[in-house]
């Protein structure tokens, strides 16, 4: 998962029109990785152009997700999302989901914390197809109040599936201590008692104020042209006009926030333990660093943690480290797993290798070698279409310029131990972590961790 953080990376000026960079599966050497046009409606479409690949990939990604629901409407935004695909246009949803399956293609909606995104995958031939469908899921949704409350039920009955999971518990519990003042730390799905309060009156609120062109992306690559695109999307979305005023955006996620704990009683034979804090996001000079940091810390086998905790003393069957960036803040975690009575002394071994992480400097090999995963593992992260289009979208989103894929090997290249040092004591403090246990806490002896 820490390898999966450094897929999208640190902030640069935004890129325009063609820019070059290591060809992607399917792209001719030398071939530009991307194209970029505007539509006079602020609609931003990138284009990668990939002969090779039969199939099709489009993702719209738009500024609605999660960290704009009302606080007493959490939920909201996923709602909103997955009803897009349930009926639109003149279509009812058992008519979209023929349509787009008659064609072997998928049509997919979810929101996350910052962002609603709509997938379409179908054939070049099946194109306009494609995106007609995608056009009236996207403007032209019908909310019916049926459909409102089957996904609301559905909603409903994940969220009691994820109260049996010990590690979605801990996580969700974890976001709330970090974040105790920003809608980062409310739960994307809702709450029952949440859901239970939004109407088709909020879906259809919420539509009205965030679905808007000037705060949407359009990622298209395979075997397509950048001008066939941009005509296609013209036609269906250039009539898309954005209401006035724009909508009030959150604010940036406290980092100083109090370190809390809690112990959440679960008749388990192991304990899941997750400790972290909020931290600097994505536009922080430091961002490169923290990646590197977190690789070489719990990123994979020969991390740090999984080295000491897991192999040498077993006392974890899984741990790993994780730096998640986002728009209005990062977020830092560790995890593991363990058997209840060597909760504590697993606990003690992590904070420990954070202490150390912060008190010596990181051999250099150590840092190379972080480096080089890092590097290496890139290019998989553009191996498929829907690949392409995911990294598109947030290279647009978060300024990265479309050199980006050129300048990942520098960046990540350049970063050394005193950095890597330098970084983790200015962001990542053990004593101002929060910790969250989720197991039989009794038996392992911590009422309170």
């Amino acid at each position: 998962m820490a390898a999966a953080c450094a897929t999208v990376l640190a902030a640069a000026s935004p890129g325009s029109g063609q820019a070059p960079g290591p060809a992607p599966p399917g792209a001719a050497p030398g071939s530009p990785f991307a194209t970029r046009v505007a539509l006079p409606n602020g609609l931003v479409v990138l284009v990668a152009e990939r002969p090779g690949i039969p199939m099709v990939s489009v993702r719209v990604v738009v500024e609605a997700g999660a960290a704009y629901d009302p606080a007493d409407r959490a939920g909201l935004a996923a709602l909103t999302a997955r009803l897009l695909t349930r009926g639109s246009g003149a279509r009812t949803a058992p008519e979209v989901d023929r349509a787009i399956e008659f064609v072997g293609g998928s049509l997919e909606a979810e929101a996350g914390r910052d962002a609603a995104e709509l997938t379409l995958t179908v054939l070049r031939k099946d194109l306009e197809l494609g995106l007609d469908l995608l056009a009236d899921a996207l403007l032209r949704p019908a909310f019916p109040d049926a459909e409102l409350d089957r996904q609301r039920e559905e909603t409903r009955a994940r969220i009691r599936r994820l109260e049996e999971d010990p590690a979605m518990v801990a996580a969700q519990a974890l976001r709330r201590l970090a974040f105790p003042a920003h809608p980062y730390g409310r739960p994307v799905e809702g709450t029952e008692a949440s859901l239970a309060a939004i109407g088709r009156d909020d879906v259809v609120a919420f539509h009205r104020t965030h679905y808007r062109p000037d705060r949407t992306v359009v990622a298209v690559a395979g075997d397509v042209t950048a001008a066939d695109v941009r005509a296609a999307l013209a036609s269906r979305l250039g009539g898309w006009a954005s209401p006035a005023p724009p909508p009030a955006v959150p604010g940036r996620a406290a980092v100083a926030t109090p370190s809390r704990a809690e112990a959440i009683q679960r008749d388990l034979a192991q304990a899941t333990i997750m400790l972290g804090q909020a931290t600097v996001g994505r536009d922080h000079p430091d961002y490169y660093p923290l990646v590197v940091a977190a690789q070489l810390l719990g990123g994979g086998a020969t991390s740090r943690l999984y080295t000491h905790v897991r192999e040498e003393r077993g006392l974890a069957y899984s741990v790993y480290a994780l730096y998640a960036p986002a728009r209005y803040g990062g977020y830092f975690r560790v995890e593991l797993q363990c058997e209840t009575a060597r909760v504590r002394e697993a606990l003690a071994l992590v904070r420990d290798e954070l202490v150390r992480l912060r008190r010596e400097r990181v051999d250099d090999g150590e840092v190379a070698r972080a480096r080089a995963f890092l590097v290496g593992s890139f290019p998989l992260r553009m191996s498929t279409a829907a690949e392409v289009t995911d990294l598109l979208a947030a290279i647009e989103r978060f300024d990265l310029g479309l050199d980006y894929p050129a300048r990942y090997r520098r960046a990540i290249g350049a970063v050394t131990a005193d950095d890597v040092a330098r970084a983790v004591r200015a962001h990542w403090d053990p004593d101002a972590m929060s910790l969250v246990v989720v197991g039989n806490v009794q038996d392992a002896g911590i009422g309170r961790p």
